[in-house]
């Protein structure tokens, strides 16, 4: 007899994992039946998630055996895949103050999300919590998959794979940044509709439906092969999906034809290193030494927007707020039928009936994908996936300019992994004066030390 599929989530509370990731869990014919251990530490939002996947369970007759847990240790014996969405506290008000506590000192971030001193806040302030549950799993369920959508991703996955036994994959989305860049250049070439609207790829509401519009019409037309760091990759290949063409010289010599206003960072990026930067320029700013000149205030020319913060924590109340309307049966679940799991359901699919999926990017430890990257950093690249596990497709040598780019990176994320496990303020210092974002060792003792200050309830190691 088959042993049903047991899936843990860490962090289901979490509105973007109620829309999407269940859904997509809980439609899946082939996981039809498995078991569903839902976590969150806010009872509030997961008995919200667990009602609405009550009825997901009912409606769509999924037959899954749902389970609900304030403590994730309940949730992990047997578990073979543990999928990990937590944040920790107000995640857009600390957010916030990531970003203004280096404003004191001069050092103004770009965006303060995964690069710069907000990247190693973030990351500290979620490293701990993350481990704690791998190593619990290393006791509970030691075979199983910790399935990673929390960031900054570079550094989670680093921690997870340098200092547990667990396997980890990373989960991103922003590969179609790349992909909807390449359908508003090669518009008329490929007969792909571009919404007036669409002014770019930066993280705004009302971007969102136009940037999905083309990605729609743009990803069955072209496979674009791309490689580097999360949030930091690079397209190496694009080819026509119905001729085999190569479209890279094409999209070259059209990308630059479009509007200078248009993704002028990496515009500017792509111009310089001849290789095309797939994030967008709100990511990308965040791993570039040329963005926080006070001087010459390049967020301006670059026209860098920062996340509105207070409209997303609105826009998450709101949320939820839908969601429990849904799980009450106030409001359709009609759309939940075609949500985008964003790799999940694909990595648990496939492993665990033994499918094969080429899937377009995911984070995995560097075992010579790319071979000029540090062997063991935590790398983005695409990946197949089958009943053996998830195996990275080899790329090869990224040019050398760009390797020496993303290699700085890895070092600052490995220096701010380990100043976490080990509380070293020295290790912290280190990765502060090794980012791009710092240019002063004073400066960057001032915001390690108010950083730490601040922030002292949520990085304990540091005080001991």
């Amino acid at each position: 007899m088959t042993h049903p599929t047991k899936i843990t989530v860490i962090g289901a509370g979490s509105a973007i994992f109620g829309e999407n990731t269940l859904a997509a869990i809980m439609r899946s014919k082939k996981l039809r039946g498995s078991r569903l251990a839902l976590v969150d530490r806010n009872a509030g939002s997961l008995d919200i998630v667990h009602r609405l996947a009550e009825r997901l369970n009912r409606e769509w007759d999924a037959q899954f055996d749902i389970s609900a847990h304030t403590d994730h240790c309940e949730a992990l014996p047997d578990s073979q895949f543990v999928v990990n969405a937590i944040e920790v506290g107000a995640r857009e008000n600390l957010w916030k103050k990531d970003f203004e506590i280096p404003i004191q000192y001069g050092v103004r971030q770009p965006y303060a999300e995964n690069g710069g001193p907000g990247g190693f806040a973030h990351a500290a302030r979620n490293i701990g919590p993350i481990l704690k549950i791998a190593h619990d799993m290393e006791s509970l369920c030691p075979q199983a998959w910790f399935i990673n959508f929390t960031n900054p991703m570079v550094r989670i996955c680093d921690a997870v794979n340098r200092h547990s036994r667990i396997k980890a994959v990373g989960l991103c989305h922003q590969i179609y940044a790349g992909y909807v860049m390449v359908g508003v250049a090669l518009a008329k070439d490929l007969g792909i509709e571009v919404p007036e609207g669409l002014t770019g790829l930066h993280a705004a509401l009302d971007q969102h439906p136009w940037q999905h519009r083309v990605q729609e019409q743009i990803v069955p037309r072209v496979d674009i092969r791309a490689a580097g760091l999360n949030h930091f990759t690079w397209i190496l290949s694009i080819h026509d999906r119905q001729t085999g063409e190569d479209l890279y010289p094409l999209f070259r010599k059209r990308f630059f034809e479009l509007d200078p206003r248009f993704e002028p960072l990496t515009r500017d990026v792509f111009s310089a290193f001849g290789l095309f930067p797939v994030p967008g320029d709100t990511h990308l700013c965040e791993y570039l030494p040329w963005l926080s000149d006070a001087q010459t205030r390049p967020w301006e020319t670059y026209n860098i927007r920062l996340y509105d913060w207070d409209l997303f924590a609105a826009v998450r109340d709101f949320e939820l707020d839908r969601l429990n309307e849904m799980a009450g049966g106030n409001q359709t679940i009609e759309h939940l039928l075609d949500s985008d799991s964003e790799g999940a359901l694909e990595m648990i699919e496939n492993i665990a009936a033994a499918g094969t999926h080429y899937h377009l990017a995911a984070n995995l430890a560097n075992l010579g994908q790319i071979s000029n990257l540090p062997y063991g950093a935590t790398v983005e690249t695409p990946v197949t996936v089958d009943g053996a596990g998830i195996h990275p497709v080899h790329i090869g040598p990224l040019p050398e300019p760009i390797a020496e780019l993303c290699r700085r990176e890895v070092t600052v994320g490995q220096l701010c992994v380990d100043a976490a496990v080990e509380g070293s303020r020295a290790k912290a210092l280190q990765c502060l004066l090794l980012d791009p974002v710092i240019t002063d060792i004073n400066t960057a003792q001032k915001i390690l030390d108010d950083y730490l200050t601040s922030y002292r309830e949520y990085l304990p190691q540091f005080w001991q």
